[in-house]
């Protein structure tokens, strides 16, 4: 089968989505590109721990956070820097949570983090203690405002020319020193980003004797910039902002028996913890005692709470609504399962999506070329036509401010780091923005049946009494019986018996029939209760009962009949029920153009029977895992497949499929670990929601392309007819980038 990325493995063959592997598979290098471009000053952001250094053969991976990381340029200044140092020997960058994952020698950080500082930056380590960007102070940039706008208005009222300098001068001094400092280490570290073309327009505009210009063009850089910068939290906080929701202390008894409160941090592994109506569950463990129900959307996505009793797991982050409850700690603080979510999504966010490493080639191109052209535009027509030196130097640092591809850079990571949060807010986890994208083209989706479209658990659908004493006696010798055996049938008819509240007779002489069912002695009588072969051996199946049989049996149910000497007494038949959501959730995918093909380990009958009632197109039984995954590799070339299951018997085609869904990866490690798309609950539903996602992310992805684009195209036809100017200019590049932002985070509202 060909796939459209390098073969991913699930179950034990799981993928390695670690940042360690991540040059072994293409969809999964770590560039999220983020812009707040030099503009640290943001609101701070919820920042999650950085992990410790890890060995890696004679190797250390250190992460390092970096708080000034904001731009793609700035990716490629601390590349030039750190590329050809000795001891380096790779870089692995996350920008959207500013971290700089170095592989090296152990004896060269200190160098690093020296080439670092050089730069301008301040790198933090795990050794190090964690420091947020302070917010900036606004009144500077009001003040520079009131400068430049004073200017403007010496300029217009033909006041002397000394003054409109002066206060462009004190304007530009007052807001624009650290765009000059961070333009001259990008000049000489020979890297052009948004201040190294800033710095230069606005001391060419100076040099012009384009004094109110110089001052307003730098105010309303800054100025939009901060606006950016905070806009752009929104996505950077999306998902760290789910850390919020666990409490900071917990009730924990000690080992006096008293109770203490405790800062969570501190809780071990195996502590009874407390919790009170209404209170938050601090760590994932299972209840010791004491019941209520809880709400667990904060990963599900399903605001319905859960009922949990003894011996149920519960999660951090998660609701508690009602009762009070002991339950035992199983994690710790930093290995929740609300931890890894967010740990899975924010490597997810490092991810370069499609759209996003064509964008990103693009960019590396298009700045150096439209530098060249403000070049070639200051030189050659007074060059070569005698054009006016001043004017064409002007429309060349207009070029210079139009060249910089912010709008266009940040256009793709936003949007993508929008979508994974929207996604993982409903409960479903992405684990990448390569299957954020892929998923709008999907064409078939396979699914596996017992626990994905059926509960996984037997229920009695059908009872026929055959002989005449009253229906409920024959139901209750049935369910005594039934009580006295674990097999799945036999608990289904002890289930249905205990809803109606039916008591359970005593059973003297047990004995199973292996194969054929069970017997007993209830009051004197023996009872049978068993199958169709046992019918036939006993002399107790007439064409009439076998035809019964047989039309239960078609319809994909387990029949097993009560008798006695004198012969049948009743019917019974056990089926794996569909979910509630099922055929809704068939029916929205096939309004979405995608087949469906359902793959079984069941008999032929019992999977035709079930696909028909959830209106699944195909339905193939008596699949082994391997039968699964030939079944995905016959279909390739009909679009994308992707296929449902569990991560770990359908290891083979989830391996086949081009994107693999865990369903039910609550409380499951290895599907969270192994799954391209983690459904944190059973609801078959998300999936149509997830392809929804895609196509609409997509559309915002082309939207926002074709913003950055079309605005640079017509300054730039403005400029070069020689309408452009150079406030013209910077409202082009921050405005299309603003727009761009605002157009992403769109999808963290639906």
């Amino acid at each position: 089968m060909k796939h459209q990325h390098p073969p991913h493995q699930h179950g034990e063959h799981a993928h390695e989505h670690s940042h360690d592997h991540v040059h072994d598979h293409g969809h999964a290098e770590q560039h999220a590109h983020q812009h707040s471009c030099g503009c640290s000053g943001a609101a701070a952001s919820t920042l999650a721990a950085l992990p410790a250094p890890q060995a890696k053969g004679e190797l250390l991976r250190t992460p390092i956070r970096i708080l000034q990381m904001d731009c793609p340029t700035e990716e490629a200044l601390i590349r030039n820097k750190l590329g050809n140092m000795p001891g380096v020997q790779d870089m692995e960058f996350n920008l959207m949570q500013r971290v700089l994952t170095v592989s090296h020698l152990p004896t060269v950080l200190p160098n690093i983090l020296a080439a670092l500082r050089s730069l301008g930056f301040e790198p933090q380590t795990g050794d190090t203690p964690a420091a947020q960007a302070a917010p900036a102070a606004w009144w500077p940039l009001a003040l520079a405002g009131m400068a430049a706008a004073a200017a403007e208005v010496c300029s217009w009222l033909a006041l002397p020319g000394w003054l409109a300098a002066l206060l462009a001068l004190a304007a530009i001094l007052t807001c624009g020193l650290s765009t000059y400092q961070k333009g001259w280490i990008a000049l000489r570290n020979r890297t052009l980003n948004i201040n190294a073309l800033m710095s230069i327009a606005v001391t060419g505009a100076l040099l012009l004797g384009q004094w109110p210009e110089a001052a307003m063009v730098m105010v309303l850089f800054t100025l939009a910039e901060r606006i950016e910068a905070r806009s752009l939290e929104r996505a950077r906080n999306a998902i760290g902002s789910l850390l919020q929701l666990t409490p900071p202390q917990a009730m924990v008894q000690q080992t006096d028996g008293s109770w203490q409160n405790m800062a969570v941090a501190n809780i071990a592994i195996g502590s009874t913890v407390r919790v009170a109506p209404g209170e938050r569950i601090a760590l994932d463990g299972v209840l010791l005692a004491g019941s209520s129900s809880v709400n667990q959307s904060a990963m599900t996505g399903e605001s319905l709470p859960v009922e949990k009793n003894v011996g149920d797991s519960v999660y951090a982050g998660t609701l508690n609504a009602s009762g009070s409850f002991e339950y035992r700690v199983t994690a710790a603080a930093n290995d929740t399962m609300l931890a890894r979510i967010i740990h899975a999504v924010e490597q997810a966010q490092g991810a370069r999506a499609p759209t996003q490493r064509f964008v990103d080639n693009f960019a590396r191109y298009y700045t150096p070329a439209v530098f060249l052209l403000a070049l070639a535009v200051a030189l050659l027509p007074p060059l070569l036509a005698g054009g006016s030196w001043h004017d064409w130097l002007y429309k060349a640092l207009v070029l210079l401010v139009i060249a910089c591809p912010c709008a266009l850079v940040i256009s793709t990571p936003v949007t993508i780091v929008s979508g994974l949060a929207a996604a993982a807010r409903r409960g479903i986890l992405i684990k990448g923005g390569v299957w954020l994208e892929q998923g709008r083209h999907l064409r078939w989706l396979a699914l596996d049946k017992t626990g994905t479209i059926t509960h996984g658990k037997p229920e009695q659908t059908d009872f026929v009494a055959l002989g005449e004493a009253k229906p409920s006696d024959y139901q209750q010798l049935a369910a005594s019986l039934a009580g006295r055996s674990d097999h799945p049938v036999s608990q289904a008819l002890s289930r249905a018996a205990a809803q109606q509240a039916l008591a359970l007779l005593p059973v003297n002489q047990f004995i199973a029939l292996p194969g054929r069912g069970i017997q007993g002695n209830i009051a004197g009588r023996d009872y049978l209760l068993g199958n169709q072969r046992l019918l036939q051996e006993r002399g107790h199946c007439p064409p009439q009962l076998a035809a019964q049989l047989a039309a239960l049996e078609a319809q994909g149910k387990s029949v097993v009949t009560l008798l006695d000497d004198s012969g049948a007494l009743a019917l019974f038949a056990v089926a794996d029920t569909i979910k509630p959501g099922s055929s809704a959730a068939i029916a929205e995918l096939h309004q979405l153009g995608v087949k469906t093909l359902m793959l079984s380990g069941d008999n032929q009958a019992t999977a035709t029977a079930i696909a028909s009632q959830a209106g699944i197109d195909e339905a193939r039984g008596n699949q082994l895992p391997q039968d699964k995954a030939d079944a995905i590799a016959a279909l390739a070339g009909q679009g994308l497949i992707g296929m449902v299951g569990d991560g770990i018997n359908d290891a083979p085609a989830l391996a086949r499929a081009d994107i693999g869904f865990a369903m039910g990866a609550m409380g499951s490690d290895t599907a969270i670990e192994t799954a391209d798309v983690a459904l944190m609950d059973d609801d078959l539903a998300k999936i149509p929601a997830f392809v929804r996602l895609s196509r609409t992310t997509h559309a915002i992805l082309v939207q926002n392309i074709a913003l950055a684009l079309g605005i640079k195209a017509v300054f730039l036809l403005l400029t070069l007819l020689g309408m452009g100017s150079m406030w013209m200019a910077v409202f082009a590049d921050v405005g299309a980038s603003l727009l761009v932002v605002g157009n992403g985070l769109r999808l963290l509202r639906k």
